[in-house]
């Protein structure tokens, strides 16, 4: 009989990413990875190489969904507004990936293995918001890069921290009625972070807007 490899190599990825997820890429080990997806340890090394590099393929191809699944496009300021609460919903049914990025940070040294690539992922992002900045359809007051973080941050920290958005609320996001009042205030919040300004507004560094 044929090995599956390719429905191996799936299950190890599952593994993995809820492993990886629950304990982080310290806390996880390969041993825990195999036994999970009911598999030989070397099999893990064999497709994927080392735990370090195993991580790495599993926080890139999370990072790859999200991108596809949520592509930024800006003719508005609603249309930031609209990329927060897809992000939100997004990060709401797949909270593994919230957990990921923020295990990788508690580790992070200045650099990720792959970060030349993954920076593409956000530099299409902050060149979407610089040129929509340069057409005025949005706030060209902050640094795109900057705007698209807070935007991102906006949307994900409900997924990154449960725990004190269910201490703030009274209520976890589960509560279908709570989860929609909060993706509501996510879209608010972006859009008016994306506004243009108006002729008297008052910049970030101090400055303010004549006309």
């Amino acid at each position: 009989m044929a090995w599956d490899v390719e429905g191996t190599k799936r299950r190890i990825y599952e593994a993995a990413l809820s492993e990886f997820a629950e304990h982080g890429p310290d806390g996880t080990t390969v041993d825990r990875i195999a036994k999970r997806a009911q598999i030989n340890r070397e099999r893990v090394y064999n497709y994927y190489g080392d735990k370090s590099k195993l991580f790495s393929a599993v926080i890139r191809s999370e990072l790859d969904k999200i991108a596809a699944a949520v592509p930024l496009v800006i003719t508005c300021a609603a249309d930031v507004g609209e990329f927060a609460g897809r992000t939100f919903d997004y990060q709401r049914a797949h909270p593994d990936l919230a957990r990921l990025v923020l295990w990788e940070g508690l580790s992070d040294t200045g650099s990720v293995s792959d970060e030349i690539v993954r920076t593409e992922l956000y530099a299409g992002k902050a060149k979407a918001v610089a040129a929509a900045q340069q057409a005025a359809l949005i706030d060209d007051t902050l640094d795109p890069a900057h705007l698209i973080f807070l935007v991102i941050a906006l949307s994900s920290y409900w997924s990154a921290a449960p725990q004190i958005a269910r201490m703030l609320s009274g209520s976890d996001v589960r509560d279908s009625a709570e989860a929609a009042h909060r993706r509501a205030a996510v879209v608010h919040a972006a859009r008016q972070i994306a506004a243009p300004r108006r002729a008297g507004t008052r910049h970030p560094d101090g400055t303010t807007t004549t006309g």
